[in-house]
């Protein structure tokens, strides 16, 4: 599936890990038509403790092998990537690399919507260390929404549950109830809340379980799809560069047939998954 150098390609999407993969689900049930690349580097996850400088290069590592095999557009998946890298990429890198290619991130996405999603204007944001340190949410939400509230808690547990497929186990019940304990204890005038990590909406038989009746929980992957669509259909320069053969091809750093068994967890379907590297 992949493209010669000025033909249609796929649209890439790229996670540190599985996460993604609820973004990309997200993305082919609104536009089922188009071809996609996923690729995890989950030999080097997780990113939500990384420094800065390692989650960008890791992740522009990611782009530039897309672009080879390639993706004219290519979606940050994963909101660590978005929050310490999609600057950096978009500003530095894709001048030098092909100024007519694109890598969007999902935090914008998420933000231009919660403004409508709060009666209260008290939001609560649940991400991992990375993305709640480098406040991209609080950042985003003021441009868009300056009168809403951003409150911000990590959950660094919540990661390693998904990944272990622990998900539906009691330890997923302990640490849920204890984040969002400590969310609503540091402002009980939440009424939406954020999953700023894609690994979070296997958790949500377990949020909903315990969140209080009132508070609307939000999960990125139609609103990110919602906002490509509109990006696609606003820029039709960029839409004709995308192919549309309703393909789908996976690709990990780590062992193929692993990312493939527990992709199914995220995807709910058969995945045959291809090894790539990357450093």
């Amino acid at each position: 599936m992949t493209a010669l150098p000025g033909e249609p390609g796929p649209i890439g999407v790229f996670d540190s890990g599985y996460g993604g993969l609820t973004i990309l689900e997200g993305i082919r049930q609104r536009m089922p038509q188009y071809d996609y690349i996923y690729l995890g580097d989950n030999a080097r996850a997780p990113y939500g403790t990384r420094s800065f400088d390692v989650v960008y290069e890791f992740t522009r590592q990611a782009v530039v092998r897309l672009f080879q095999l390639g993706c004219h557009l290519v979606i940050l998946g994963c909101n660590t990537a978005s929050a310490k890298a999609l600057r950096s990429i978009q500003q530095n890198d894709l001048p030098k690399l092909d100024s007519q290619r694109r890598v969007l991130g999902i935090i914008i996405p998420t933000a231009e919507v919660i403004g409508r999603l709060t009666r209260t204007g008290h939001v609560g944001v649940l991400a991992t260390e990375g993305t709640i340190r480098s406040k991209s949410y609080d950042l985003e939400i003021a441009k868009r929404h300056p009168e809403v509230k951003v409150t911000g808690v990590a959950c660094p547990m919540w990661v390693p549950l998904v990944e272990n497929n622990e998900a539906g186990g009691p330890g997923a019940d302990y640490f849920v109830q204890k984040s969002l304990g400590q969310l609503m204890e540091a402002d009980p005038q939440i009424d939406a809340i954020i999953l700023g990590c894609t690994h979070y909406p296997i958790l949500l038989p377990k949020i909903e379980k315990y969140k209080r009746p009132n508070v609307k929980v939000v999960s990125q992957g139609a609103y990110v799809a919602e906002s490509l669509a509109d990006y696609l259909l606003r820029h039709p320069e960029m839409e004709e560069r995308c192919s549309k053969r309703g393909r789908m091809r996976y690709l990990t750093t780590e062992n193929a047939e692993k990312f493939s068994i527990s992709a199914q967890l995220f995807l709910h379907e058969n995945v045959e998954a291809e090894h790539i590297d990357l450093g």
